[in-house]
């Protein structure tokens, strides 16, 4: 199709092209119909400024509504335009350029109506034009032009004799008026009202109060306006064609990722192929080693079979030519060697006769592709991810914000997101990931020790950029809260002497084993004074159930345990028949009793209701009493002061290994009491004579120590709430209970 949106100015063309022939030719290419090819024949201009023949639109139209559609598309620029109502698109503007250029190629076209001549009436081809009167002129006007002195030196030019200088004089000649009696009149002047070009008569007849300014001011102006409106449309092109370069910028890369994901896949299916082959020879020389043995049992049995057979056919062969030849010296003298014989071989045994066993082949699991082809909006080098400050036995989250490929969050329901999170010795920690469905995903881990922890991202199988993240885990500290129980003495609020402290996951209600008093003390989770439980013989231990009871252990009644209401109202004794000298309590989450007991140096395991001794632990080569005992993941830690270290035992009761040992660094005890696991599974231990707690791993690596002014009294006894990680400590003679947060 031929556009007319994209042509050299005239003078352009008239620069380059010399020959008057050639002008024509590519004038008439200019003003070719984009439909019939033909030049246009009532050229009409289109909004979008493509110019048709009207017959050639009409046609489109017709078409058009006989496919019951009600609009027609550009054939140039795929612009859709409504059918008009009257079905003709005769009310279109005409193309001025155009019609020019029509009527200068109607001038060296014979197939077309020549011009007729503007000076006379009797409507004869022009054969000339007066540059100067700017008309078309017959050979007779000519000649009457040529004698006038008024006209003689004019600027003449015949028709069949025109320069490139004269087309483009011809195509830039004023436009004459079109009204009646004005037709020797330009058209100089611009309607301001009426937007219109008009001429001099027609200001004074038809726009005599209109505002009326010249031609080429008003144009000067509109000139202006056409260039600010097309300056916008190129740098509006230069924005299109930016973003055709990117567009086929993105396209190349979606070639280069379609072949470069189909490379993967192949080469992926080809290493399952040589992994199936490898397995495959493994299995044939597996079945070829069966097949050898097998046959060599098979061949062993024949072998023996063949050599039995030999000496029977041999013994019977001898038989029968002495019988054969029936001398009775020979049969006298053979016959006992030859019954002899024949008893031996027929006595032989046997041998069994080998079955092979049954071979047979089968697939534990059938072979599984889990590969899959992704298509997604998701770029993987786009996506980023957050990361909150993490500290040890804290929750802590990592969000993982989707994006494609312009930096806009996007949201893919297929989109895959793996997190892999390790410790600095290498181990994997659980994680849970949430899909908020709007292109943020949350992935939730507990870190577990303190130190750098390695975090590896995927999306869709691509690494994020910068993965894998280096996230520090930094240590979680207790502060000091208050302190409750200042006063030494029996009255409410104060402590004789504290042997043993617990505290309620459920309701964070604390009791404190008040032994010089023989009771229990009740307070509320900020030390407020509640209640108190007597008790005949002063209680050693305390402990809390799952449902908010209080166990207690008495000094006096080995073999009884008393149970209370939170509330301290009694309930029942449990007889544990079991114990002979119970030292200290405590409460597995699973309910079971866990009691040292000095009797025999052992830390015994009891049934929830205290019936029955599950089991008991005894360190090797250790001839100490145990102190304190908690249950925690599997395992229990049992501290032993005179061997100033923790001792770990599995769940069955062996002996694993020790925590610290002697001496005053961090890591070593003198003498190891009290112990407690907090929500940071951190293991923390009450180290009497050197006034500090010291937190560990479960694992035994020391991480720090809690010490000060609090402690100027060696600290004894702890315990937590695990709800709220509220840590108590009591200390030997102070007879107070620090509270730390």
């Amino acid at each position: 199709m031929t556009s007319h949106s994209f042509t050299p100015p005239f003078s352009v063309l008239l620069g380059f092209i010399m020959d008057v022939q050639q002008l024509f030719r590519m004038l008439k290419k200019e003003a070719e119909c984009p439909l019939c090819l033909d030049t246009v024949k009532t050229p009409k201009t289109l909004p979008c400024l493509h110019s048709f023949c009207l017959e050639c639109l009409d046609k489109l139209a017709n078409f058009a509504r006989r496919q019951l559609q009600t609009s027609i598309k550009c054939p140039v620029c795929q612009a859709s335009f409504p059918i008009p109502s009257t079905n003709t698109f005769a009310n279109l503007p005409s193309s001025f350029h155009l019609n020019r250029l029509v009527d200068v190629l109607a001038l060296h076209d014979s197939t077309v109506q020549v011009q007729k001549c503007n000076s006379c009436d009797e409507n004869n081809p022009a054969t000339s034009y007066c540059f100067v009167c700017q008309s078309f002129m017959c050979e007779s006007c000519f000649q009457a032009h040529q004698r006038l002195k008024a006209t003689r030196d004019h600027r003449n030019v015949l028709i069949d004799k025109l320069q490139a200088e004269d087309v483009q004089e011809l195509i830039e000649r004023p436009v004459i008026c079109s009204q009646q009696y004005h037709e020797d009149q330009a058209l100089e002047f611009y309607c301001e009202d009426c937007k219109v070009l008009i001429c001099l008569k027609c200001s004074i007849v038809s726009h005599n109060r209109h505002l009326v300014t010249d031609t080429r001011k008003a144009a000067l102006e509109q000139k202006m306006q056409m260039t600010e409106a097309l300056a916008k449309l190129k740098a509006e092109i230069l924005l299109y064609e930016n973003e055709i370069k990117k567009q086929t910028e993105l396209k190349d890369k979606n070639v280069t990722d379609v072949m470069n994901a189909e490379k993967m896949m192949t080469d992926s299916v080809e290493e399952w192929i040589r992994n199936l082959r490898e397995h495959e020879k493994k299995m044939k020389q597996e079945f070829r080693v069966i097949y050898e043995a097998e046959q060599k049992q098979h061949e062993t049995r024949l072998e023996n079979l063949e050599l039995i057979t030999t000496q029977l056919k041999s013994c019977v062969e001898r038989g029968q030519g002495v019988l054969e030849r029936n001398v009775s010296a020979e049969i006298l003298q053979t016959n006992h060697t030859i019954l002899q014989r024949c008893e031996e071989l027929m006595n032989a045994r046997k041998p069994d006769r080998y079955k092979s066993p049954y071979l047979n082949y089968f697939v534990k699991k059938k072979f599984d592709t889990f590969d899959q082809i992704l298509v997604t909006k998701t770029d993987s080098l786009m996506c980023l991810a957050e990361f909150d400050d993490s500290e040890i036995g804290r929750e802590s989250n990592v969000v993982v914000v989707t994006r494609d490929s312009g930096g806009l969050q996007c949201y893919q329901q297929d989109d895959q997101i793996k997190v892999d999170i390790l410790t600095a010795e290498g181990d994997h920690l659980k994680t849970e990931l949430k899909d908020s469905k709007d292109g943020k995903y949350t992935v939730t881990y507990t870190p577990q020790c303190v130190g750098h922890h390695s975090v590896k991202i995927e999306v869709n199988g691509q690494p994020l950029t910068g993965s894998p993240f280096l996230v520090q885990i930094r240590q979680h500290h207790y502060q000091f809260s208050f302190k409750f129980g200042v006063l030494e003495g029996n009255r409410g609020r104060n402590f004789g002497g504290i042997s043993d402290i617990a505290v309620s996951d459920r309701t964070g209600m604390i009791a404190v084993a008040d032994g010089a008093n023989k009771r229990i003390q009740l307070f509320s989770s900020n030390g407020k004074f509640k209640t108190q439980v007597k008790l005949d013989g002063g209680p050693c231990s305390v402990a809390f159930t799952d449902c908010g009871d209080l166990l207690t252990l008495s000094s006096e009644n080995n073999n009884k345990l008393c149970l209370f209401s939170e509330e301290g109202r009694f309930i029942k004794h449990i007889n544990a028949k079991h114990l002979k000298k119970p030292h200290r309590l405590s409460i597995a989450s699973d309910g079971r009793l866990i009691i040292t007991d000095h009797a025999n140096n052992e830390v015994k395991v009891l049934s929830p209701d205290g019936n029955d001794q599950l089991m008991s632990m005894t360190a090797p080569n250790c001839y100490n009493s145990p102190e304190f005992a908690a249950y925690h993941q599997k395992k229990f830690y049992v501290s032993y002061p005179y061997d100033s270290c923790i001792k770990v035992f599995d769940e069955t009761g062996v002996y694993i290994y020790d925590i610290g040992c002697e001496g005053s660094s961090d890591g070593q005890f003198l003498c190891p009491v009290g112990l407690v696991i907090d929500k940071c599974n951190r293991l923390i231990v009450c180290d009497v004579d050197k006034l500090r707690l010291q937190l560990f791993t479960l694992s035994g690596k020391f991480l720090s120590k809690l010490e000060g002014e609090w402690f100027y009294d060696s600290p004894r006894c702890a315990a937590i709430n695990l709800k709220s990680n509220t840590l108590f400590v009591s200390s030997v003679s102070c007879n107070n209970i620090c509270v730390f947060h």
